[in-house]
C-alpha cells in the first residue's frame, strides 16, 4: 500500500474485536463461548490488533481472519454475496466472499479490479474530507458512488456498485496533525481540485487510519448498461466521433451480457416507405446491408414487415438458418444469413404511433436473441426514440440551414430585429401573455436593383425542345418504316403516318402543347408497340436497344439539347450568383444592409440600405452613394464573367443587365406566410411595377428593345439620377469598364407609368487569357468565334 494519503494504512481488527470482548462480559452463554473462541483464535497474533501495513500478512493468517471475520462473512451466504475485506481508497481485497472468487477467477489470472471513476490526486482530497469530518468536525459531503469492470468468463463487462462500511476504521492524529480553521476549510473548499494546495494544508500521512472496510457489491451492469446507454445517445458530441458505434455496441453486449453482438440501425422514409441508410461514422444496417435505400416491402418479408410497421412491436428471429431454410433461402432471411448472423432482435422506434427507423441488435449464436431477451430493449427504446427525435430535428436544421443558404432567407444584416421580436415573444409567453410574432417592417430604406436576364432564353430552350422530339420521333419512324417493310400490318404504315405528322407539325412551330401531347403519344401508343417489336423481331431488336439507350431515364425522353441548354443556364447563373455573393460580402463591411438574390434565365437581385436597418450604426446618403458605385462595378464584373465562361458552354447565349435607380425612401415587410420581404404599402406597389416592366420595354419612337448584349442599361426617372450615374458612369469609363459609347434614351411608357429615361454603357470587356487588353461587345464576341 504505497499510495500517498494523508492518513497512513494500518489494517487492524481491534476496533471490530472490541464488540467480542463485550460480548465475552456481558453477552449470552452462546455469545460468551463464541465470542470467546474468536478472542482465543486471535491472541497468538497481537499485530491484527495493534495493526499492520505488510499486506502479505493477511495471506499468511487468512485461516485466523476467516474465524475472527465469521459473523461479518457468513458461510450460509457466501455463495450470493458479493463482498471482501480492504482498506479505504486501496484496491486490494482479501477474505473474498465464494462468489466474488468465483467472479475474479473467471476474470482471469491476469486481471486486477480497479475502481472505474477513480480520478488522479481525488483520493488525497476525499481521504481528507474524510479527516474534516470525523476529527475535526465540519460537515462536509464526501459521498460519491464507485464502481468494478469485471469482465465474464466470455469478456462480457459487468458493472458492480461499490458500497463500503466504514463501520471498523478508526483516524487518531500525528505529531503532523495540523490545526484547522473554518477559514482554512474556506479556502479548501474553494480549491476542490488543487491537489497540492490540499497537501500542504493537510500533509501526507499527517494522520493514522487503523481498521479495515467491509466491501460490499452489487451487479448493476442492467441500470449501468441504460445510464451508459442514454449518456451516449444524449451526448451530441459523442454522436458524430469515430468511436460512437464501438462504445454503444461495448454497452449493448454488457446489457445482453453478450460479447458476440452488434448493434444497426436504419431510419423510415414514410414518404415513399422505404428505408435509408443513416450516414455516420460506422453506423451499419443489416436489413440493407450493402444497399443504401429499399423499399420496406422487398426489404422485409411479410411477418417482419407486419410486426414493425404495423404493429410497431419487436420482430424476433431466434434460429436465423432455420427460416432461411423455410423460405427457401430467399429475400430477408437470406440476406441475414449471409452477414453470419445466427439470431437477431429488430425494434421499431416509434414515437406517437409515426415509425421513425429501426434498431437491429444481431448476434453470430442461434438462439441468444430471442422472445425473453428482447423485452429487454423496453428499458432503453424510450432514450433511443429521444435521440433518433433530436437527431432528426437536428437534420431538419441542417437543411433548413442549407436551403436558407442557397435560396432566400433572413439575411445576416436584418437577423438583429428578428431575434428581438423572438425573445419578446418568449418573455410573452412565460409572462402568460398571449404570444404572438410580430410583422417585421424597415421604414425609410432605399431600394436598389439590378439583372442579369439571358436573352432569348425561351426561344433557345424552344429550339433545344423541338430538336430533340424531331430526333426522337424520326428516330421511331425509322424503325415503323423496316418493320412495315418486314411485316404487312396496316398499323405499322398509320404510325409512320402519324409520326411524320407531328414531325411536320413542330418543324414550323412548336406550340405550348406540343410537347405534352407528342410525349403521351409516344408513351401510351409507341412505348407498347416497340415493346411488341423488341420480343417479336429480332431484326428490329438490336435498333430499337440503341433507341432506349438514348431515353433519359428522368424525363423518359430525349434529353441532348435540352440537357445542353440546361446546363447551360445553370452554369450561367451558378457563376453569376456566385460571384454577387463573393462580392456582396465587401459591400456588408463597408454597411449593413439587406440583400437578395433570385436564379431565373439569369441573376436578379434586390438591395435595401437605411438608418432602420443599420442596428446603431448611423446611416448617411455617403453609404448609398457607395453602394450605386459598387453595384454598377459588380454588374460590369459579371458581364465579364459570364462572357468569359461563354466560350465553354453547350449553348452559347447573349445576357443583358439592367439596373433601376429609385431615390424615393420606401418601405419593406416581412411577409409571414411568403417568408421574405416586400415593398409595403400603395404608393411604394409602384416600385414594384416599373421592377417588373422594365426589361420588356423598347425605346420610345423605336421598335428598339431597351436591354442590349453588351450594354449596360440604368433606368430612373429624375434629373438628379442622371447626373449622379454619369458621373459614376464617367469615372468607371476611367479606370476602364465602359467605352465612350455612352447614350441617354426615353422609355416608351409603361402600363402605369411614364417619364422614364435610361443611360446606356457600352461595356469594355477584358479576356480570361488577356486580363489588361480591352474588348467591346463586337470585339469580344468575334474573339470567342476564334
Amino acid at each position: 500500500m504505497n499510495k500517498e494519503l494523508p492518513i497512513k494504512p494500518l489494517i487492524s481488527f481491534d476496533k471490530y474485536l472490541r464488540h467480542y470482548d463485550q460480548l465475552l462480559k456481558q453477552g449470552s452463554a452462546f455469545e460468551r463461548e463464541k465470542a470467546g473462541k474468536i478472542l482465543s483464535a486471535q491472541k497468538p497474533f497481537p499485530f491484527l490488533r495493534d495493526g499492520f501495513a505488510d499486506v502479505n500478512l493477511l495471506e499468511e493468517h487468512e485461516d485466523v481472519i476467516q474465524v475472527i471475520l465469521q459473523d461479518s462473512f457468513a458461510d450460509v451466504l457466501g455463495d450470493n454475496e458479493i463482498k471482501a475485506v480492504s482498506f479505504p481508497y486501496f484496491n486490494e481485497m482479501f477474505n473474498p466472499s465464494r462468489r466474488l472468487r468465483k467472479i475474479l477467477q473467471e476474470a482471469g489470472p491476469d486481471f486486477t479490479p480497479e475502481l472505474k471513476n477513480q480520478q488522479e490526486g481525488l483520493d488525497y482530497i476525499m481521504a481528507c474530507t474524510v479527516i474534516l469530518n470525523f476529527h475535526y468536525g465540519y460537515h462536509l459531503d464526501f459521498s460519491r458512488p464507485y464502481f468494478f469492470e469485471i469482465p465474464d468468463a466470455k469478456g462480457v463487462i459487468n458493472y458492480y456498485r461499490v458500497l463500503y462500511n466504514a463501520d471498523f476504521m478508526e483516524i487518531f492524529p500525528t505529531e503532523k496533525s495540523p490545526e484547522i480553521t473554518q477559514d482554512i476549510v474556506d479556502e479548501l473548499l474553494a480549491r476542490p481540485e488543487d491537489v497540492e494546495f490540499w497537501k500542504s494544508k493537510i500533509p501526507p500521512e499527517s494522520f493514522v487510519g487503523k481498521g479495515f472496510v467491509i466491501v460490499n457489491m452489487f451487479n448493476v451492469t442492467a441500470d449501468h448498461s441504460i445510464s451508459a446507454i442514454k449518456s451516449e445517445l444524449i451526448a451530441s458530441d459523442k454522436r458524430g466521433s469515430d468511436r460512437f458505434m464501438d462504445e454503444l455496441q461495448d454497452i449493448f453486449r454488457s446489457f445482453f451480457r453478450l460479447k458476440d453482438l452488434k448493434v444497426g440501425f436504419i431510419k423510415y422514409n414514410h414518404k415513399d416507405n422505404r428505408f435509408e441508410r443513416i450516414y455516420g461514422n460506422g453506423i451499419k444496417s443489416f436489413i440493407l446491408h450493402e444497399k443504401d435505400t429499399e423499399f420496406c416491402k422487398e426489404a422485409l418479408c411479410n411477418g417482419s414487415y407486419d410486426k414493425l410497421l404495423r404493429q410497431k412491436t419487436y420482430f424476433v428471429v431466434p434460429d436465423v438458418e432455420k427460416f432461411a431454410a423455410m423460405s427457401e433461402g430467399k429475400g430477408f432471411y437470406k440476406g441475414l444469413e449471409e452477414q453470419g448472423i445466427g439470431s437477431a432482435i429488430f425494434a421499431p422506434i416509434a414515437s406517437a404511433g409515426e415509425l421513425l427507423g429501426i434498431l437491429e441488435v444481431v448476434s453470430g449464436e442461434k438462439k441468444v436473441l430471442n422472445g425473453v431477451n428482447a423485452t429487454k430493449l423496453d428499458d432503453v427504446m424510450p432514450y433511443i426514440v429521444s435521440a433518433v427525435i433530436r437527431s432528426r430535428i437536428e437534420e431538419e436544421n441542417l437543411i433548413d440551414a442549407i436551403i436558407q443558404h442557397e435560396c432566400t432567407t433572413v439575411h445576416d444584416a436584418v437577423l438583429w430585429r428578428f431575434k428581438e421580436e423572438a425573445k419578446q415573444f418568449i418573455i410573452d409567453e412565460l409572462e402568460g401573455r398571449q404570444p404572438s410574432f410580430k410583422e417585421i417592417v424597415f421604414d425609410e430604406v432605399y431600394p436598389l436593383y439590378g439583372q442579369i436576364d439571358i436573352k432569348g432564353s425561351s426561344t433557345a430552350r424552344n429550339a433545344a425542345i423541338q430538336r430533340d422530339l424531331i430526333i426522337q420521333l424520326s428516330r421511331i419512324n425509322s424503325i415503323m418504316e423496316k418493320a412495315k417493310a418486314s411485316t404487312s400490318l396496316p398499323i405499322y404504315e398509320e404510325l409512320s403516318f402519324r409520326l411524320a405528322n407531328h414531325i411536320d407539325e413542330i418543324k414550323e412551330i412548336l406550340h405550348t402543347n406540343s410537347e405534352q401531347a407528342i410525349f403521351n403519344f409516344i408513351q401510351e401508343e409507341m412505348v407498347p408497340v416497340l415493346a411488341h417489336l423488341k420480343e417479336q423481331n429480332t431484326d428490329l431488336a438490336a435498333e430499337i436497344e440503341a433507341y432506349e439507350v438514348e431515353i433519359d431515364p428522368e424525363t423518359q425522353s430525349f434529353y441532348d439539347h435540352r440537357r445542353n441548354y440546361d446546363q447551360s443556364v445553370m452554369r450561367t447563373n451558378k457563376t453569376l450568383a456566385g460571384l454577387l455573393d463573393k462580392r456582396q460580402v465587401d459591400a456588408q463591411e463597408m454597411f449593413p444592409h439587406y440583400f437578395e438574390r433570385y436564379k431565373t434565365d439569369g441573376v436578379e437581385h434586390n438591395m435595401y440600405i437605411g438608418h432602420s436597418i443599420s442596428s446603431g450604426k448611423k446611416f448617411d446618403m455617403l453609404y448609398l452613394n457607395n453602394l450605386r458605385l459598387w453595384q454598377l462595378q459588380v454588374m460590369v464584373e459579371m458581364e465579364n464573367a459570364y462572357y468569359n465562361l461563354k466560350k465553354e458552354l453547350p449553348v452559347k447565349l447573349d445576357v443583358a443587365s439592367l439596373i433601376l435607380v429609385y431615390n424615393t425612401s420606401l418601405s419593406i415587410r416581412f411577409r409571414m406566410d411568403e417568408k421574405r420581404f416586400d415593398v409595403d404599402g400603395t404608393y411604394n406597389a409602384r416600385y414594384e411595377v416599373i421592377k417588373k416592366r422594365i426589361d420588356k420595354s423598347y425605346i420610345k419612337g423605336t421598335e428598339q428593345r431597351l436591354t442590349q448584349a453588351g450594354k449596360l442599361v440604368i433606368v430612373y426617372s429624375q434629373k438628379s439620377d442622371e447626373l449622379e450615374y454619369l458621373r459614376y458612369v464617367s469615372f468607371l469609363k476611367s479606370k476602364g469598364y465602359f467605352t465612350n459609347n455612352i447614350e441617354i434614351v426615353e422609355l416608351e411608357g409603361l402600363q402605369g407609368v411614364s417619364g422614364l429615361k435610361a443611360i446606356r454603357a457600352e461595356i469594355l470587356y477584358k479576356s480570361g487569357e488577356d486580363k489588361d487588353r480591352m474588348y467591346t461587345y463586337e470585339d469580344l464576341m468575334e474573339t470567342l468565334k476564334n
